[in-house]
């Protein structure tokens, strides 16, 4: 007797970009057809471009993923990755059953970044993070604890850096707070944008380190690389984030960076049944310029890559979704925003909304993005699609 086995589709992790292909590759395609599996080392989906509301003492909503993919046909296993083989096709995973061997036809690998330290010293034993959850919490206990007048310094410029900065700002104008740049303050944005990030900083009392690179950090205090030192009871390390060793051990062909080389279907150059999606993927976007770490990048690389996978299996033309930018949405505290608007490869046009128009803007877009993970695949009009018997994605196997 011969019997048709489901089509395996593992993803990893469940963040923005993870979440959005499972809950679009689910409602895409038929039930009978596919068997999904969705991994995630956490039980609740973490809105991670809220982490420096909860280092201030916010309360974010809960949101658990067994509630999100109840009755989608999605299976989900609370588990940590461990290895990625892909010539075995198979994933390692630990877990409350311990360890156990996930085999895949189809992997869609979205296990994003965490911070990065750059090697530099005492950043790992003495600096807090806000690219995790639980970093963010520590961060949240830290400050807390401070009593007024204690001085605060996140390191790093860009997007994180900011956002933190002025958060913790905000919520406690008893702190002495500052930020230390490697170049100008807001030196990626336009002229305005930069001049209202001023603005806020000025009125919010933050002092700016500016062309200052941090060589070391210790407990109550960090060293500059010429010599100087900056005092700090509390160090956020905002400098940019780092991919999980896995990809790179696993064999696929990976950036020096660590991220997997993808093509423009988000599908792994050297292994075509690996997707890489997110923070994880290295994808080129307008005038061939990668495309940056970012929630704004991440949804739409799992949208492409979850339509080039249906389109694979169901016998159907591949998608050809240019993938672009239109803004950058900045939080400057609960009141106030920044709205940068960039050309398609992300480079910064003078036009700009701030203020509490642009505050109530990014308000929206981080409600937008988590009601897209929390009601999967609602967007999809083309559901239940039939798999193609005798493609890569159908095989046969004995009862």
């Amino acid at each position: 007797m011969t019997g048709i086995r489901k089509h395996r589709i593992i993803v990893l992790g469940a963040g923005y970009a993870g979440a959005a292909a499972a809950g679009r590759l689910v409602k895409r395609l038929h039930r009978e057809d596919v068997a999904l599996t969705l991994v995630n080392d956490q039980p609740d989906f973490v809105e991670r471009v809220r982490n420096h509301q909860l280092a201030v003492g916010q309360d974010l909503k809960h949101r658990p993923f067994d509630a999100i993919f109840a009755g989608s046909g999605v299976e989900l296993k609370i588990a940590k990755v461990t290895a990625v083989d892909v010539d075995r096709k198979a994933v390692a995973v630990t877990g409350t059953a311990g360890e156990e061997e996930l085999g895949y036809d189809t992997l869609v690998y979205a296990l994003g970044s965490r911070w990065n330290d750059h090697g530099v010293q005492g950043a790992v034993e003495h600096a807090h993070e806000v690219a995790s959850r639980t970093g963010a919490l520590r961060l949240r206990a830290r400050l807390a604890a401070l009593a007024p007048g204690r001085k605060v310094l996140v390191v790093g410029g860009g997007l994180t850096g900011v956002e933190a900065v002025t958060e913790i700002a905000e919520s406690r104008p008893d702190l002495d707070v500052a930020l230390a740049a490697r170049g100008e303050l807001g030196d990626w944005l336009s002229r305005k944008g930069a001049a209202h990030l001023r603005k806020v900083f000025g009125r919010l009392g933050v002092t700016a380190y500016e062309h200052t690179v941090v060589a070391a950090v210790e407990a109550d205090q960090v060293k500059t690389a010429d010599g100087e030192a900056i005092a700090a009871d509390v160090t956020v390390w905002t400098t940019g984030f780092a991919t999980h060793p896995i990809a790179e051990a696993s064999g696929l062909q990976v950036t020096e960076g660590g991220q997997i080389v993808v093509d423009a279907m988000m599908r792994s150059v050297s292994h075509p049944d690996v997707y890489a999606v997110g923070d994880a993927g290295y994808a080129m976007g307008a005038k061939d310029k990668p495309l940056r770490m970012s929630c704004a990048t991440g949804t739409p690389m799992a949208w492409q890559a979850a339509d080039a996978i249906v389109s694979e299996l169901t016998g159907r033309k591949q998608p050809k979704v240019p993938l672009r930018y239109f803004n950058q949405c900045i939080s400057l505290g609960r009141g106030d925003g920044l709205i940068q608007f960039v050309t398609a490869d992300d480079t910064s046009v003078e036009r700009v909304l701030t203020g509490r128009t642009a505050a109530r803007y990014k308000e929206l877009i981080c409600k937008g993005a988590a009601w897209n993970v929390g009601n999967p695949g609602a967007t999809v009009l083309a559901r239940g699609r039939r798999v193609v018997r005798g493609r890569a994605a159908v095989q046969q196997a004995a009862a």
